[in-house]
């Protein structure tokens, strides 16, 4: 669009346009605009196989005081879409769950950076899952749907962006695009890759230990996808696109970047310098007030011609490209390094006495407390989401005080980037956790990161780790983390790209690329990339997990060398844990009415818990092995089959006889069977709850128990079974005869 082009408008109008592609066998994907949400900036339904999701965009009509891009991303599990609805009291879907938020995360990093730079109007996009077929999975629907959206408006998408998800054949080792649940569920691999049809701009995903070779052969395979859906959604805005809004972007001007640098670029350098060994080693608070004073500076100088916020971005770029320059003339970073150097670490493991297991990993100014709490199946994380009940047996939680960085701020409910931070960790040392039959517990991770230059979360998986073998889990890999970093030449010159190992928090800010990677010697068990220029080149990515594979393995050595395997004991503060099963029709016996039957077997043989699965697997975990191995006995002798009974052929009682200390053969809630003793061998007769007193009887298990014996009279045979009575005694009695 020319300049002066009007402000946002809202509204399509027009018949329907679908555009669809064909990115596997089998599989295609839809996207429709012009019906549905017209008064949207852009409107769009993804569908794929029985799977739609609905995505928008809208734009306020006029820009706001920012200094970065005000994009929100919204993503929601409508329940209804798999014929749900929401379990507890309050039945409408509401605030939003885990992996809600690290959906609108996937959908945020790719998209955000594609935004036309100097677009400051408050941005919203928004995706619902309508339908959910149990096969198709929306996460990548929803990403792309989104970014159709943006490019049917009139909000400045530099270019068409997409994202498919993509899995491993278990025994083929092919790659399988947008696999469906039951493939994800053998995958040896599910990586989500987003993307422009020139360059990778992120990555998100967990492997079953896979090799750098098979990673780069990944991506790829799913950048290829991602190339014939970028063409799909550019066909769709080249049919219903509306022109961009450019008039309103804040654009830097050439001489205000000339006039930056002759004002403070020498300042610049020397800050980026300050924490160097070699020129002063300053503490990372005299860098930091010597930045808000250079920034100061340049807002002073140049805001009343330029304006404040385009200063702040022009002094940002301005940092960026001393900081490449450093890098590039001296082979040395802010901190001394090398480009592929680790900072020092340094280990404590088994720092907390009475947690389970605890470990402070410490690298450079980033450092995890990291501890291990292990229970029995109640520990468990439950949750539902379009699949119904989900309970993860092993979890992380991740915790980024203000405190850690020095500030002061809010604490109390995650936000979404612990929650992102938090399962990128976890799901880096899933694959290392023993399964549930070769060790019965439930693992609960909390990283609570307590000083942060960088790269926490890889900190979070290296702590965690330790935590985990220092709690005596017999993690069948030592797993550690690192951040890489990437600076790129923005101003379009020929500068080989500069691959960094560890970065540091003002790398992270001032580079162009953010990438985790978590593994052991043999392989990578997660990885997470994030790119802020148009697109990443896949040789660039190859340079930079080889140089990751360098650090990891570094880190490794270090931690091997404070814990070189897990203990071999459990510590004393954690609850024994014995493991049995039952006959599914027995699991009511166990649980008793409304848990009654349960409670009192805890109680009574003073369990931690008892824990009892669907398929009748039952965890008995206590402190007392005695204890617990009565409970044991307890629960398989009162779940035991019994043997049929033969069936009685002799002689009955005459009605109306009186038999005396007859044993209670068994209680039952209607009930109980008593033995007629000798007499008469194998006969059994039922004394029906209401014969058992002449008073009513509330709670019959507490009233009579098994082996107690009674007296009974006779009352004769009903549909071939002996009735028997206990109050017809006491009547008797009274009655005096």
């Amino acid at each position: 669009a020319a300049a002066g082009a009007p402000l946002l408008t809202k509204g399509h109008g027009g018949a329907s346009t679908t555009v669809s592609v064909e990115i596997a066998e089998g599989k295609t994907i839809t996207f429709e605009t012009g019906v549905m949400g017209k008064q949207a900036n852009g409107a769009v339904m993804t569908t794929c196989g029985g799977t739609i999701v609905y995505s928008t965009a809208c734009a306020t009509e006029d820009p706001g005081d920012f200094d970065f891009c005000p994009l929100r991303v919204d993503y929601q599990e409508r329940f209804s879409a798999a014929g749900l609805t929401k379990g507890g009291f309050i039945k409408r879907d509401g605030r939003p769950s885990d992996d809600e938020i690290l959906v609108s995360r996937l959908i945020d990093r790719p998209l955000r950076p594609m935004i036309a730079e100097g677009w400051t109007h408050d941005t919203q996009l928004l995706s619902w899952v309508l339908s959910y077929d149990q096969k198709t999975v929306p996460n990548p629907l929803s990403v792309c749907g989104c970014a159709a959206a943006l490019a049917v408006s009139d909000i400045p998408l530099v270019k068409p962006v997409a994202a498919v998800q993509l899995g491993m054949h278990p025994d083929t080792l092919d790659f399988i695009v947008n696999p469906t649940r039951e493939e994800f569920a053998v995958s040896p691999l599910n990586m989500m890759l987003a993307g422009t049809a020139e360059g990778v701009l992120m990555i998100e995903g967990e492997g079953d230990f896979l090799t750098e070779a098979q990673m780069v052969a990944a991506v790829q395979a799913a950048h290829d996808a991602v190339k014939k859906i970028c063409a799909a959604i550019g066909e769709l805005a080249e049919k219903t696109g509306r022109p961009k809004v450019l008039n309103t972007l804040q654009v830097i001007p050439p001489e205000l970047k000339e006039k930056l640098n002759a004002a403070v670029g020498d300042g610049v350098a020397s800050m980026l310098k300050m924490t160097d060994p070699e020129a002063g080693g300053q503490d990372t608070f005299v860098a930091r007030a010597e930045m808000k004073s250079l920034t100061a500076q340049a807002i002073d100088g140049f805001a009343e011609e330029y304006g404040t916020n385009v200063v702040k971005v022009a002094f940002k770029k301005l940092c960026s490209t001393k900081m490449r320059e450093m890098v590039r003339d001296t082979g040395r970073r802010c901190d001394g390094r090398a480009v592929d150097e680790v900072r020092p670490i340094s280990i404590d493991v088994g720092v907390l006495p009475h947690t389970h297991g605890s470990s402070v990993f410490t690298r450079g100014e980033t450092q995890s407390l990291a501890t291990v709490t292990l229970g029995d199946g109640s520990m468990n994380m439950k949750g539902e989401n379009l699949d119904g009940q989900t309970a993860k047996r092993f979890y992380l939680q991740y915790s980024f005080p203000p405190c850690s960085v020095g500030e002061v701020g809010r604490t109390g409910a995650p936000g979404r980037r612990e929650v992102g931070h938090g399962n990128l960790a976890e799901r880096a040392l899933v694959p290392g956790v023993p399964k549930e039959n070769e060790f019965p517990y439930s693992m609960r991770v909390e990283s609570l990161i307590t000083e942060s230059s960088g790269s926490s979360s890889m900190a979070s998986v290296c702590g965690g780790s330790l935590a985990l073998m220092d709690a005596g889990v017999p993690m069948s890999r030592v797993i550690a983390g690192v951040a890489m970093g990437l600076i790129l030449d923005e101003d379009g010159g020929d500068d080989e790209p500069l691959v960094l190992t560890d970065i540091l928090g003002i790398e992270d800010g001032l580079g162009t690329m953010d990438f985790k990677v978590a593994g052991d010697e043999s392989g990578i068990s997660t990885f997470q990339l994030d790119i802020k220029c148009e697109g990443l080149a896949v040789e660039t990515l190859e340079r930079a997990l080889e140089q990751a594979r360098q650090g990891r393995l570094h880190i490794l050595e270090q931690m091997q060398a404070a814990l070189p395997g897990p203990r071999t004991e459990l510590p004393s503060t954690v609850p024994k844990m014995i493991s049995l099963a039952v006959p599914v029709s027995s699991i009511g016996k166990v649980i008793g009415p409304g848990g009654k039957t349960i409670r009192a077997i805890i109680e009574d043989f003073e369990l931690q818990g008892l824990d009892v699965g669907e398929e009748g697997a039952i965890a008995v975990s206590g402190f007392n092995v005695t204890k617990m191995e009565q409970a044991k006995a307890f629960i398989e002798k009162m779940t035991a089959e019994a043997a049929p009974k033969p069936s009685y052929d002799g002689p009955f009682p005459e009605e109306g006889r009186i038999f005396r200390k007859c044993e209670v053969v068994s209680v039952k809630n209607f009930g109980v069977f008593v033995s007629l003793g000798d007499e008469f061998p194998g006969l059994e007769g039922l004394v029906h709850v209401s014969e058992l007193h002449t008073e009513r009887i509330r709670n019959i298990n507490g009233f009579v128990k098994e082996g107690q014996r009674i007296d009974v009279k006779c009352l004769g045979m009903a549909d071939g079974k002996l009735k028997l009575s206990r109050k017809a005694v006491f009547e008797t009695a009274a009655a005096g005869k």
